[in-house]
């Protein structure tokens, strides 16, 4: 008796191959005996998903070949979403078409499937021998920056909060470095620096959409992305209407750990005057726009007036001292100091411990 041979059809992007395609190229191989792979061209993907191809096709197609389960690789060129490898599955009139659960297009797939009358196979989802991925997260991976700044703010905190926006009101914020790393991170955690945000950044991911949801506000990714010393327009996502190199604050700036981490979203529904923080956020502005560190002083310690009656402890003075604040939602943390000079900074760091100096960064350097 002659055996007739069970012809599997499988089709995806594959842009960047994975562990995990190679275990739905297994599974999908174990319904019969000859494995067709169809992955869609660099042309499709690009109309499709305005992504660019992770390799030339005939480099990507000799990859697959070189898989012992896969015996034959096609390159979809059609132009109808889903369903690029039309004219191949056509032609070669497979017996079967797997599909993954998650697939986009199944109604489509399963009407070509009754046209030449191939069998609709859906694979369910297998414990995978190795973390899952995905090729949108390798991809942000290799976009990702190997370092980040974090931020301060100057004033305007809570006001990035969609529902705390406040029409007139700005959030005045700078990226500081040095930066950090997935590896090397230099400073407290939960800190009011912004990590959060860094830490989206660094993984490939804008973080603004993740903040939000965990009640707070935009502008720790918004400034981490942006980069150098801003002022933003108080709104429910980030509008940017200044931005410099953060010039005027070389070598004025230091941070002074208070010795206790905080955690902003348990703290974004206390009271607090947010009349006393936009009016500290528009001092702040005009300090940007003159390029005047000590209108900007007058802004950071008109916030820290409006932290001090909302209850957070008085930091420790300084001389030379131009405004001091507690970064983040305070109570906690990082404080900022801002200082006239920079011989004024440098003797505060020397001297205090607790304490050390960080500088504005931008990428325009």
């Amino acid at each position: 008796m002659v055996s007739v041979m069970r012809h599997i059809f499988v089709s995806g992007c594959y842009d960047i191959i994975h562990a995990g395609h190679v275990q739905f190229f297994r599974e999908a191989k174990s319904l019969g005996d000859f494995l067709t792979v169809s992955f869609a061209s660099s042309d499709v993907l690009w109309a499709h998903k305005q992504r660019r191809s992770s390799l030339p096709d005939e480099h990507k197609k000799g990859i697959l070949e070189a898989l012992d389960m896969v015996d034959q690789v096609v390159i979809g060129t059609g132009t109808e979403h889903g369903l690029d490898f039309l004219e191949d599955f056509r032609r070669l009139r497979p017996d079967v078409l797997a599909v993954t659960e998650d697939d986009q297009y199944s109604d489509k797939k399963r009407e070509l499937c009754a046209e030449i009358g191939a069998e609709y196979v859906i694979l369910p989802k297998t414990p995978p021998k190795y973390e899952p991925v995905s090729t949108s997260q390798l991809v942000k991976w290799i976009r990702a920056p190997k370092d980040a700044p974090l931020r301060v703010d100057f004033a305007g905190g809570w006001l990035d909060v969609p529902r705390y926006a406040r029409p007139g009101g700005f959030i005045v914020n700078c990226a500081i470095q040095p930066k950090v790393s997935l590896r090397d991170w230099g400073y407290e955690r939960n800190a009011g620096l912004g990590g959060s945000g860094a830490w989206a950044l660094l993984n490939g991911n804008t973080g603004v959409d993740e903040e939000i949801g965990l009640g707070v506000g935009w502008q720790d990714p918004a400034v981490i992305r942006e980069t150098g010393l801003c002022v933003w327009r108080s709104s429910v996502k980030p509008s940017l209407e200044l931005k410099t190199d953060g010039t005027m604050l070389q070598g004025l700036m230091a941070l002074w750990w208070s010795g206790n981490s905080h955690d902003t979203p348990g703290m974004a529904d206390l009271r607090r005057d947010y009349a006393a923080i936009e009016a500290a956020s528009r001092i702040a502005r005009e300090g940007i726009i003159k390029s005047d560190v000590r209108t900007l002083g007058q802004g950071v310690a008109a916030s820290y007036a409006a932290q001090l009656v909302e209850g957070m402890k008085p930091l420790p003075e300084a001389v030379g001292c131009l405004g001091h604040k507690y970064c983040g939602g305070g109570f906690g943390g990082y404080a900022l100091y801002l200082f006239e000079s920079r011989d004024a900074r440098n003797t505060y760091v020397t001297a205090n411990a607790s304490a050390r100096a960080i500088e504005p960064y931008s990428n325009w350097e």
